[in-house]
C-alpha cells in the first residue's frame, strides 16, 4: 500500500476518534452539570422543609419568600425567623438530606441576630481555608441584621456528583483505553511498514553489493580460461589481482552480515586487554592509505591523550574506528578530509573522528544508529554498504562501557565523539 494511502486513513481515523472522543467530553460535561443541576434542587428542597419545620417548631405562621438561597457552588445559605439550637438543627438537616439521598458530608453555621455572631457546627472537620470561606461568605451575605439564618456548606460535593456519574467514567474510561490501543496499533504499523522498507532496501543492496563482486570474479575467471593468456603475464597477473581483491571484498561484505546476524543473537564475548588506542589509530589509518589516495583525501591525526592505554578488544575497537573512517569517506562529495583526535577526560579518553561530508538533518541522526539505516543520497546509489556499520558501532562502544555522541549539518560534516574508559576504571 502506498504511503500517503496510509497516511490518508491514519488522518481519517484520527480525525474519527478525536471527534468521538470530543462528541464523550462534551456528553460527560453535560451530564456533569446535569448532575449539579439535580443536587442543587435536591438541597433547595430539602432545606426549604427544614426552614418549614423550624416555623412549625418557634409557632411561627408567617411566610418566608424565598428562604433558601444559594451563594456558592457548595454553599447554601437558609433564613429563619428565629433562633434555633445547633443540635436540633442538625438532626434536622440529616433528616432532610437522608430522604432526598444526599448522603455526602456537610458542615453548617448558625447566625444569632441577637448576638450577631456566627456559631460554626462540628458536623465535619474542615479544613482552614473552607472555615474561613464559611465565615466570610456568612458575614458578607447578612440578609437582614434582625433575622436569624443558617448555612450549609457541602466540601465533597463535586466528588459525590462525579460518584453518581458512574456509567459515564466506565465509558469514558473504555474510550481512552480504545484510544490508547488504536494509538499502538498505529504506531506499530508504521514501525513495521518502516522495518519492512528498511529490509527490502537491504535486501536489494546486498543484492547489488554481492552480485557486483562475483560478476566481477566470474568474468575474470572466464578471461583466464583462455588458452592464450598465459603468453600475456601482465594480464595474467592483472586478472589474478582482480579475482583476489573482489574475494576479499566479497569476504568483507559476508562477514558484515555475519557479524551482525551474531550480534542479534547474542552478547559478543570481548576478548579484552591492554591496547593502546594510539597504536591501534595509525594502523587503520595506514589501511586506508590506498583508497585516500585514489579519492585524493586525507586523514589529519591529532593524538593529545597523554595516556592512551584502555581496556578493550582489539578487533573490534579496530572495526569501530575503521566503520567511521569508511562512512566519511563513502558519504563523501568532494576530496574527504578526515581529522581524527584523542583527549584526556576524567576516568577516560575522548576519541573525535571529523569529516567534511554531506552530514545529516537532526531527523537523519535519530535513525543513524539503527540497524539497516543509510542516510539517503537522493536517486543515485553510489554509496556502498549495509546499513549496519553504525549500528555495530554502537552495540561495541557500549560493551566498552563507552558512549557515543555525534554532531552534524547537513552540508557541513560530521563529528563522531566516543568516550572509552581508561585501562583501570574499565577493570573495575
Amino acid at each position: 500500500m502506498k504511503r500517503s494511502y496510509i497516511r490518508l486513513i491514519i488522518f481519517f481515523a484520527a480525525f474519527t476518534v478525536i471527534g468521538i472522543f470530543s462528541f464523550q467530553i462534551y456528553w460527560v460535561n453535560k451530564a456533569f452539570g446535569l448532575q449539579q443541576k439535580q443536587f442543587d434542587e435536591r438541597v433547595h428542597v430539602a432545606l426549604t422543609e427544614v426552614v418549614s419545620e423550624v416555623q412549625r417548631l418557634n409557632n411561627d405562621s408567617s411566610d418566608l419568600y424565598e428562604p433558601v438561597k444559594q451563594i456558592t457552588s457548595n454553599y447554601y445559605l437558609a433564613s429563619t425567623n428565629d433562633t434555633l439550637h445547633p443540635f436540633v438543627l442538625e438532626n434536622l438537616l440529616r433528616k432532610e438530606f437522608d430522604a432526598r439521598n444526599l448522603a455526602t458530608d456537610f458542615e453548617y453555621v448558625v447566625y444569632d441576630c441577637f448576638t450577631d455572631s456566627i456559631m460554626l457546627g462540628r458536623s465535619v472537620d474542615l479544613e482552614a481555608e473552607a472555615k474561613s470561606l464559611v465565615y466570610r461568605t456568612s458575614n458578607n451575605a447578612k440578609w437582614n441584621k434582625a433575622s436569624h439564618y443558617f448555612g450549609v456548606y457541602f466540601p465533597s460535593k463535586e466528588l459525590y456528583v462525579v460518584k453518581d456519574m458512574n456509567i459515564w467514567i466506565v465509558s469514558t474510561i473504555f474510550l481512552l483505553l480504545v484510544i490508547v490501543f488504536f494509538s499502538y496499533t498505529i504506531w506499530v504499523i508504521l514501525k513495521q511498514k518502516r522495518l519492512s522498507e528498511i529490509r527490502t532496501d537491504f535486501i536489494n543492496n546486498m543484492t547489488h553489493e554481492l552480485k557486483t563482486p562475483i560478476s566481477t570474479i566470474s568474468l575474470s575467471t572466464e578471461a583466464l580460461s583462455n588458452p592464450n593468456i598465459g603468453k600475456d603475464p601482465v594480464r595474467l597477473n592483472n586478472y589474478a589481482r582482480i579475482i583476489k581483491e573482489e574475494s576479499e571484498r566479497l569476504k568483507n561484505q559476508v562477514d558484515k552480515v555475519l557479524q551482525m546476524a551474531t550480534l542479534d543473537k547474542r552478547r559478543v564475548e570481548l576478548k579484552k586487554e591492554k591496547v593502546n588506542l594510539h597504536d591501534i589509530i595509525e594502523k587503520t589509518v595506514t589501511g586506508f592509505n590506498l583508497i585516500l589516495a585514489a579519492n585524493e583525501g586525507e586523514i589529519q591525526l591529532d593524538l593529545k591523550a597523554t595516556n592512551p592505554i584502555i581496556w578493550g578488544d582489539h578487533v573490534h575497537l579496530t572495526n569501530i574506528l575503521f566503520n567511521l573512517i569508511d562512512n566519511a569517506i563513502k558519504y563523501s562529495e568532494r576530496s574527504p578530509v578526515i581529522q581524527i583526535s584523542t583527549a584526556d577526560h576524567k576516568g577516560g579518553i575522548y576519541l573525535r573522528v571529523r569529516d567534511n561530508g554531506i552530514g545529516m538533518s537532526r531527523e537523519e541522526q535519530k535513525h543513524v544508529f539503527e540497524k539497516f539505516y543509510r542516510v539517503p543520497t537522493g536517486d543515485k546509489h553510489d554509496v556502498k554498504g549495509f546499513g549496519i556499520g553504525l549500528n555495530y558501532v554502537l552495540k561495541m562502544v557500549k560493551q566498552h562501557h563507552g558512549r557515543i555522541q555525534l554532531k552534524s549539518e547537513p552540508k557541513s560534516g560530521s563529528t563522531f565523539r566516543i568516550f572509552l574508559p581508561k585501562y583501570k576504571n574499565a577493570k573495575k
